[in-house]
Order: structure tokens, then C-alpha cells, then sequence
């Protein structure tokens, strides 16, 4: 079965200020996101499944959805703040989504096979894809069987303010041993720090291996998202600002012996727009990729 494509969509953008999934930065006013179809589909993704949120539908179909819609099956799934077990009553003043996890949990009831999950707002690079899609070629549909594609922490970084990054420790054979989430890691200086909520600073050497929600799964992630879910709304529901992060639940099949989890590296380039100021520098770096005929000057002709 060919692999599918699932992409997280539904972020507000808060740090960027606006939804940094729809912002142009090709010359022909492509987004991150034609980009990453574009890859995936070169790679041999059969299909791609966006999580947006209802409120951006119409927006997102006809910047984003309607260019592909011709070329490759497309779904939209909705990630929804009520959408959770019946047993749970959601807290009235929470607005905040309940994160990654559950974003992909959202697409439980649609996808069947194997598939690889991004950010809709991260530039991964052809390379990335390719190296998921031929993972997906020899392991197949493995039970228990998942990977990550990793980059090095100094070249995700944003020179304009905090980013969110999940550390990854490997094993001898190259399988993640686990991921910490840093929700607060900035440059100072000649150092990188990360700050945790109580003030405390982790001095990092930027050459970590570092998370950006590249994952490859098959179905069998769903079930334990599920489980997981459940138990993670009976401790933080009150919580208003808590969210389900997918490198939370992989840790935790890691230190149960349910999954492996394979770490592959790619020779691509990461690019993301976090804040207004970094947009210039994708543009650049987009251009210089199109220059040397990585892409074709426009995506979708």
C-alpha cells in the first residue's frame, strides 16, 4: 500500500500572527506547504489529508486544497476542541487546541495504511520525503514499526525569537531512545539555551538531533494515540493550557517495548517561518533551491 501524506494545518500561528500556512513565499506565490506536496508526491505519496480547523476551511480550500485536488486524492479532516471521549467535560474557558497528538488522532477513521506526518508550516526538502518513502518501501506496513526523520538543532533555529523542538537520544542501532520537548529555546550570544517554565537554563550545543514532527506510522499508532489520549484528559482536562504532544506519546511506546522507532537522517535543509521576520530568509533560500532547479520555477503548472 502506498503511503499518504497527513498534514498538520489547524495551528493558530500566534508567534507568526496570522496563518503562516497560507503565506507566499515562491515566485509564483507558492506556500510551505505546495512545497511539501510537491516533494511527497515526487517521492510516491498516494494521497494527502490535511487537519485544519472548520473556522479556516473555505480560506485554506481555496488557497491551498484546490491546486492539488486535480493531481492527487485529497481529504480535510477537522480538528475539533470537542472532539473527545464522551466521559470528558471540556473546561469553559479553554480555547487552546490539544496538540499534535490529538491532531492526528482526528484522522483515525480515514487513513488505513502507512503514512507520514508534517507540520503544515515547516519546510522539510525533497530528500526528507524521499528517505520516509523508501523506509516505507522496505519495511512495508511492520506492526509496531515507526520512524522520524531528524535534523540537526542549530539549523532550525530562528534568529528572531524562542522555538519549540523535541531533543531526540539515539541508541547504538539508530533507533530513538526518547524525545524531551524544549518549548523555549533561543539563541544568546554564541550559546543556545533552552528555558524551562520554571526559569531554569539548559545549555545546548546545537548539534542535538531534534524532532519537527516528521514521523512515518501506520495504523496502529491510532489505538495507542487513543489510549494515551484518554489517560492524558483523566490528569490535565482542567489543565486549560496542556496539550497532547506526539513526541510524548512515542516516548512513551518506546519505554513501554510497544514500538520502535527508527531514526533517519536527511540530507535536506530545514526552512520554517515562526515570525514575521524569518519569511525573507525562505525566500531567499526557496529561490536559491528553485536557481539550482530543485523546483521547477512554478509548482503546479
Amino acid at each position: 500500500m502506498e503511503p499518504v501524506l497527513l498534514v498538520l494545518a489547524a495551528g493558530m500561528g500566534s508567534r507568526f500572527g496570522g496563518l503562516k500556512q497560507i503565506v507566499p513565499i515562491g515566485e509564483n506565490g507558492e506556500t510551505i506547504i505546495d512545497y511539501s506536496i510537491f516533494d511527497a508526491v515526487r517521492a510516491g505519496f498516494s494521497g494527502v489529508y490535511f487537519v485544519i480547523r472548520k473556522d479556516i476551511e473555505k480560506e485554506f480550500r481555496e488557497v491551498i486544497g484546490r491546486k492539488y485536488e486535480k493531481r492527487i486524492n485529497v481529504e480535510y479532516i477537522f480538528q475539533d476542541l470537542q472532539n473527545i471521549p464522551e466521559n470528558f467535560q471540556i473546561p469553559h474557558n479553554r480555547t487552546k487546541p490539544w496538540g499534535t497528538g490529538h491532531a492526528i488522532l482526528c484522522a483515525g477513521t480515514k487513513i488505513k495504511g502507512p503514512f507520514a506526518v508534517i507540520n503544515g508550516d515547516d519546510f522539510y526538502g525533497s530528500d526528507a520525503f524521499q528517505v520516509l518513502a523508501d523506509y516505507f518501501s522496505n519495511t512495508g506496513d511492520v506492526h509496531e514499526s515507526y520512524a522520524i526523520v531528524a535534523y540537526i538543532l542549530k539549523n532550525t533555529l530562528s534568529d528572531f525569537g524562542t522555538v519549540s523542538r523535541g531533543v531526540c537520544s539515539l541508541d547504538q542501532n539508530d533507533s530513538l531512545e526518547n524525545i524531551i520537548e524544549h518549548t523555549n529555546i533561543q539563541k544568546s550570544g554564541n550559546k543556545i539555551q533552552s528555558t524551562d517554565n520554571s526559569g531554569h537554563i539548559t545549555e545546548l550545543t546545537g548539534n542535538e538531533y531534534v524532532s519537527m514532527n516528521l514521523f512515518g506510522f501506520n495504523k496502529t499508532i491510532f489505538d495507542h494515540l487513543s489510549l494515551q489520549f484518554t489517560d492524558f484528559l483523566h490528569n490535565n482536562i482542567d489543565n486549560i493550557k496542556s496539550e497532547f504532544y506526539i513526541p510524548t506519546v512515542v516516548n512513551n511506546l518506546i519505554k513501554s517495548g510497544h514500538s520502535k522507532v527508527k531514526v533517519l537522517q536527511s540530507k535536506s535543509k530545514w526552512l520554517g517561518i515562526t515570525y514575521q521576520e524569518d519569511k525573507e530568509h525562505v525566500i531567499n533560500k526557496i529561490k536559491e533551491l528553485t536557481d539550482y532547479n530543485e523546483y521547477p520555477k512554478n509548482l503546479w503548472l
